[in-house]
């Protein structure tokens, strides 16, 4: 359940800091949305799939450190990344 590639190089290209930037903080975070926003289609469907879900947590967590990263180092990316995959309401 990987995002096809057309997919993702248009996330890349609208969240990439400069021409040859594929993993950046905002990169990663934007990949990790995608595919738990995909998953989370998959579990209304299968509820039962105990073995995407842990996939599914572990990209929830990897995501979240990801943000505590930026927000530590950096405020203004991590309003902006927030701001722009609407993750806060």
């Amino acid at each position: 359940m990987s995002l096809p590639p057309e997919q993702k190089s248009e996330i890349v290209a609208k969240f990439r800091k400069h021409e040859s930037d594929t993993g950046s903080s905002e990169v990663q975070i934007a990949l990790l949305t995608e595919r738990i926003t995909q998953l989370q289609d998959h579990f209304k469907t299968h509820a039962k799939d105990h073995h995407s879900r842990r996939g599914l947590l572990k990209m929830v967590s990897t995501r979240r450190s990801l943000l505590d990263y930026l927000k530590r180092t950096q405020l203004a990316r991590y309003k902006a990344v927030v701001a722009a995959l609407n993750l806060r309401k």
